[in-house]
């Protein structure tokens, strides 16, 4: 199936050739994964292929009749989606962290130059891709090596939750997205938005990402524009979020990953 690529990590870049690339770190090495008109190609280029990065697939199509009419034939016309799950739980964590308070297009430019000041940088045929820093890493940065990418105010948080990391991994690796988003809100300074969307993107379920989140909505709204949709500050959008989905956690991973791919995609 090649269909549709989500791609809304930070990591995703577009090649000189329209194409898309990224790399991703697995238990046992780091991989460049690369999207072209052939669909996902993966391949191991530091340590060992005994983890392969796995793929969540999604069929729109699936969606119950509790959907709005105009939603689903939107994202109907979309059709069957991949997502690369996130591969390293410290990865999903840090990108949530550096999503807090900006902007999509802001946090991606931090993300990528977080990355690249401090992270692993891998040459490849599709330019120049980089993993970030691992925990242990952001242990050892000074105030002024987190300014100087533009993450004063992420430092706290980001170190605090490095060492919560280190203590906890073992444990938080073996979770269920749900427990997992719990876990994480132990961190101070990780509240249930960013936990929630740090365990979607580590488990690939969707059902548990913050169902409120502006992307959410903005995407819904155009979409779908005849549906009276509540304002951005209305918290009426969750419940009538889920209650469109019904009681079928499968419905609502489906609904919500659907709407944000159709956000941020290639084909």
């Amino acid at each position: 199936m090649n269909g549709v690529l989500t791609i809304d990590h930070p990591a995703w870049i577009e090649t000189e050739t329209g194409d898309r690339a990224r790399a991703v770190r697995t238990a046992s090495g780091i991989w460049v994964v690369h999207w072209d008109r052939e669909g996902l190609h993966m391949s191991c280029v530091s340590g060992t292929e005994d983890v392969k990065p796995t793929v969540v697939t999604t069929d729109p199509a699936c969606l119950p009749g509790t959907v709005p009419a105009t939603l689903k034939a939107g994202l109907d016309d979309l059709g069957p989606t991949q997502r690369l799950a996130n591969p390293w739980l410290w990865d999903a964590i840090s990108t949530a962290i550096l999503r807090q308070v900006v902007r999509a297009g802001q946090a991606r430019k931090l993300y990528r130059a977080w990355c690249k000041a401090y992270g692993t940088t891998i040459d490849t045929p599709h330019g120049e891709l980089a993993v970030a820093p691992t925990a242990e890493e952001v242990l050892t940065l000074g105030d002024a090596q987190f300014a100087s990418v533009g993450a004063k105010f992420h430092r706290s948080v980001l170190q605090a939750a490095a060492t919560h990391h280190w203590l906890h991994v073992a444990d938080w690796q073996q979770m269920d997205a749900g427990d997992l988003a719990a876990a994480l809100t132990g961190v101070p300074r990780i509240g249930p938005w960013t936990a929630s969307a740090a365990a979607a993107d580590y488990t690939g379920d969707f059902s548990i990402y913050p169902h409120d989140d502006l992307a959410v909505r903005t995407w819904a709204a155009q979409i779908a524009p005849q549906h009276d949709w509540p304002d951005k500050k209305d918290k009426s959008f969750r419940p009538m979020w889920t209650g469109m989905a019904g009681p079928d956690r499968t419905a609502l991973h489906t609904l919500t990953l659907s709407t944000l791919t159709w956000g941020s995609h290639a084909r």
